[in-house]
C-alpha cells in the first residue's frame, strides 16, 4: 500500500503558510537586523578612524612649541577628533574673551570661568556625538526578541487552528507547525544578541575616550589659565612652564 510523501517543513514552508502579520515581523526584524549592522560597521570605522586622528593630534600637541603651533594646525587639518575639537573650542573661547565688549551674558564671569564653560560645551557635543546610534542598538536589543515572540504565538495559535480543523492530534502534526512558529523567538534572538554586544562594546569605547578627553581637558585648562603643565609625571618643585605668550591672555 503506497505511503504518502512526507510533508517538507522548515523556514521556506512556514513563508509560504505564513500570513501578513508574520510577514510583517518578519519585515520588521529584517530592519531591525539592517540597521543593527550598519551601525556597527559605521562606528567601528568611525571609532578607529577617530582613535587614529587623536593619536595624530595629541603626538603633535605634546611635541608642539606652544599653543600658536597648535592653532595653525588646527586650521590647516581641521578638527576630526574629540582632542582637536576640545583644543578648537579653548583656542576660539581665548580669542573671543580677547575680543569680548563685556555687554553680553556669556561674556560674564572671570577669564578662567569662560574658559571653563568652553570647555564643558565642548567635552557636552563629544559625548553626544559619541553617544551616536547608542540609543537605537539599545531599543533594538530590548524589543526584538519580545517582536520574536510575539511571531511565534501568533504562528502557534494559527498552527494550532489549522490542526483542529484538520482533526489529528498527533504528535507528528502538531511538533512540525508548532516547531516551524518558534523560528521567530529564534530570529528575533538573533537580531537581539548583536545589537546587545555591539551596545555593550560601544558604550565601554565611549567611556574610555571621554575619560582621556577629560584628562586632557585639564591640562588643557591649565595651559591656557596658568602656563603650567597639570601632569602628575612632572616634580612640584619643578614645574614646566609653558612658553606661549597667549597662554595668560585667555
Amino acid at each position: 500500500m503506497p505511503t504518502a510523501a512526507p510533508t517538507q517543513l522548515g523556514f521556506a514552508h512556514f513563508i509560504a503558510q505564513a500570513d501578513g502579520l508574520a510577514h510583517f515581523l518578519l519585515v520588521v526584524l529584517l530592519a531591525m537586523s539592517v540597521v543593527t549592522w550598519t551601525l556597527i560597521v559605521a562606528k567601528s570605522v568611525g571609532n578607529w578612524r577617530m582613535k587614529q586622528h587623536a593619536r595624530a593630534f595629541l603626538a603633535h600637541f605634546w611635541n608642539a612649541p606652544g599653543l600658536p603651533a597648535v592653532a595653525d594646525h588646527l586650521q590647516k587639518h581641521g578638527v576630526k577628533d574629540p582632542f582637536s575639537h576640545l583644543t578648537h573650542h579653548g583656542l576660539k573661547a581665548a580669542e573671543q574673551y580677547r575680543n569680548r565688549s563685556g555687554q553680553r551674558l556669556i561674556e560674564s564671569g572671570s577669564e578662567d570661568e569662560f574658559l571653563t564653560r568652553a570647555l564643558r560645551r565642548a567635552i557636552n557635543q563629544d559625548t553626544a556625538r559619541l553617544e551616536y546610534g547608542h540609543t537605537m542598538l539599545a531599543s533594538i536589543a530590548s524589543s526584538a526578541p519580545f517582536v520574536g515572540l510575539f511571531g511565534t504565538v501568533w504562528g502557534i495559535y494559527h498552527a494550532l487552528v489549522n490542526i483542529g480543523m484538520s482533526g489529528s492530534g498527533s504528535l507528528d502534526q502538531v511538533a512540525g507547525p508548532v516547531g516551524e512558529a518558534l523560528i521567530m523567538t529564534a530570529l528575533g534572538l538573533a537580531v537581539a544578541i548583536p545589537a546587545v554586544l555591539a551596545y555593550n562594546f560601544f558604550n565601554r569605547a565611549r567611556r574610555e575616550m571621554l575619560s582621556e578627553v577629560d584628562g586632557f581637558a585639564h591640562d588643557l585648562f591649565a595651559f591656557m589659565s596658568t602656563g603650567v603643565r597639570s601632569d602628575t609625571r612632572i616634580e612640584k618643585d619643578a614645574p614646566q612652564i609653558y612658553a606661549a605668550p597667549v597662554a595668560r591672555s585667555v
